[in-house]
């Protein structure tokens, strides 16, 4: 499907769904009503969402957000650091507004926040000792190998270990991308499960204490849609997000923006749109 005719459609279920809910705002849109900042949530997750200097929201998600809520005309965006596992808790408790910390679209999530469409389409990998001496390159693997494997706590590789036999006390799990890295490299966990985007960090910035599974060996259905998080009780906001990203996603400004984190071309979503997204994954 054609990317004008993609942005066609997302255009309209936008149009659609803003004049639905345009009557009711959220708690969103009186916070901006009253001159306060958007808050946007997100971890420590390099290249996806992390702080830089004074908290400064760097990484390909946070400058596809502040993009977009450019384009809406709010420009004061304050940052929320957390832990990845206390983003979901922290956007159902008004600790901040948005998650911009490059989350899944996946069903069981769908129940506790409201998806923006997907702003991307990834898949996972592995990262192993060097030469992957154990050829890991999947959950499978890893179950019939009997090796170990770590990830982050919150992280949807746990759900797809378990699904694929590995039994719970073959899987670690840490708070981050830095804690899956030292396991992997003092040989506590056989791989860690992260995201392609950042197994290929991990990697950089390991300095070849690890390497990357062969990703071609990953399950066919293994790929997943990232989308951005909201309070149910703000749709009137993301229906207007959903408006304004019709636009921005796969623009010239956009692209030039996540460049330098090494979100390209091959990274933009596909026709799938969240609802699909929040049933069949």
């Amino acid at each position: 499907m054609t990317t004008k005719f993609l942005k066609t459609l997302m255009g309209s279920a936008a149009a659609l769904a803003l004049g639905a809910v345009a009557a009711a705002a959220g708690p969103l849109m009186d916070r901006i009503e009253a001159g306060k900042p958007v808050r946007i949530g997100f971890a420590n997750e390099v290249p996806w969402a992390y702080p830089g200097e004074d908290k400064e929201p760097l990484g390909f998600v946070n400058a596809y957000v502040t993009g977009v809520l450019h384009e809406m005309g709010h420009d004061r965006i304050e940052p929320v650091v957390t832990e990845w596992g206390g983003l979901i808790p922290g956007l159902k408790a008004g600790r901040f507004d948005i998650i911009t910390g490059g989350m899944y679209i996946l069903k069981e999530r769908c129940e506790n926040v409201a998806f923006s469409e997907p702003m991307a389409k990834v898949n996972d990998a592995l990262i192993v000792a060097p030469g992957n001496p154990k050829g890991l390159h999947n959950m499978e693997d890893i179950a019939a190998t009997g090796a170990i494997v770590v990830t982050g706590a919150g992280y949807n590789a746990i759900k797809v270990a378990k699904a694929a036999g590995v039994p719970d006390d073959h899987i670690m799990e840490v708070p981050g991308p830095t804690e899956i890295l030292a396991a992997v490299k003092a040989g506590r966990a056989d791989a860690g499960a992260v995201t392609y985007f950042t197994a290929q960090n991990l990697v950089n910035e390991a300095g070849g204490a690890v390497d990357i599974s062969d990703v071609t060996k990953q399950p066919e259905d293994g790929a997943n849609w990232v989308g951005i998080g909201f309070r149910e009780e703000d749709a009137d906001f993301l229906a207007a997000f959903n408006a304004a990203q019709t636009e921005y996603l796969g623009s010239e400004a956009m692209m030039e923006a996540v460049a330098p984190y090494g979100y390209g071309e091959g990274a933009l979503p596909d026709d799938r749109t969240t609802e699909w997204v929040c049933a069949n994954r």
